[in-house]
């Protein structure tokens, strides 16, 4: 068992565990015998990557009421499930509705705040590794409503090569900064989850994301702006020599929720910047009216990063 700083992130990376809820706290036991436990108040996210992991339903019933994600993992780290709870928020089913209801061009503007807001972060993170950005600011300038002219793929075009290398190809299947890669957005997907859930939000229902083996969609939108800190976390594990996800590394990649972004109420976790914008996205929802709130980006390193002005309409 390892667990982010706080406690934040519990992973189950070792075979053959067996979790269980004991009074307030998750116990995991290894052929009958209690090796650890962790208070249920301090977890936000329990990640399953071990194949032989078995748990309690007492343990998932009481995740699940306290808004605590469970995610299963397959293959190289990628998220194959996620258990999270159908019920608990006062406003939900009003925001259900909204969200079942959302107008197209609702939508469309949704998902051009979400892509602008990720390319300016991607631009940010290069400039931060000392690598050229100049034209990210010029992309996330140009994004229109649904993205029809998939400024998105563009921009990842130019961003992988310049913040990886040439050689590099992102291949969710492959090894090394791959893996790294996906593990560290498995932990940013669970976040992303809670938060949707905490707001009244159905994850299952994505504002562009869709596919029918995808039990959250709308986690994959929310967590766009904020993968770039995933992937600067990865260079800098590279940059140490590491190419495997080693404890050390997940614990590197668990503690970017725990870094601290500028919002509009001051310095605050990504953790909770994820809960702010999945609660604006429900009032989004509830109003019509397309206002997200995201991090504001620090002052550029050059002049050719530009900086978020907080919520984007």
């Amino acid at each position: 068992m390892t667990a982010s700083p706080l406690g934040r992130i519990v992973e189950i990376a070792e075979e053959g565990r067996y979790l269980a809820k004991s009074r307030g706290f998750l116990t995991v036991s290894l052929k009958g015998e209690e090796i650890g436990r962790v208070p249920l108040d301090d977890i936000a996210a329990v990640m399953a990557t071990a194949l032989s992991t078995t748990t309690s339903c007492a343990l998932l019933a009481e995740l699940a009421e306290r808004g605590i994600p469970f995610v299963l993992c397959g293959r190289n780290y990628a998220p194959a499930a996620l258990i999270w709870p159908i019920s608990g928020h006062h406003a939900q089913q009003r925001r259900m509705e909204a969200q079942l209801g959302v107008a197209k061009i609702l939508g469309q503007r949704l998902w051009a705040l979400i892509v602008a807001a990720k390319i300016r972060r991607q631009g940010w993170a290069l400039a931060q590794s000392g690598k050229r950005a100049g034209a990210f600011r010029r992309l996330a300038s140009i994004v229109q409503p649904g993205d029809l002219e998939n400024i998105e793929a563009q921009a990842a075009r130019r961003y992988w090569p310049l913040l990886m290398g040439d050689a590099f190809r992102r291949d969710v299947d492959a090894e090394g900064p791959n893996a790294l890669l996906n593990y560290g957005y498995t932990v940013l997907r669970g976040a992303t989850a809670r938060a949707i859930v905490a707001a009244g939000l159905h994850p299952g229902l994505g504002i562009f994301h869709r596919h029918p083996q995808n039990a959250m969609p709308l986690a994959d939108d929310l967590m766009e702006p904020f993968r770039p800190l995933v992937d600067l976390s990865v260079l800098e594990i590279l940059q140490t020599g590491t190419t495997a996800v080693t404890p050390e590394a997940k614990r590197a990649l668990a503690a970017v929720l725990l870094t601290e972004q500028t919002t509009s109420a001051g310095r605050t976790p990504v953790s909770t910047c994820l809960m702010r914008l999945a609660a604006s996205l429900a009032d989004s929802y509830l109003t019509g009216e397309a206002s997200l709130e995201f991090p504001i980006l620090p002052e550029p390193l050059t002049a050719s990063v530009v900086s978020d002005d907080g919520p984007a309409r």
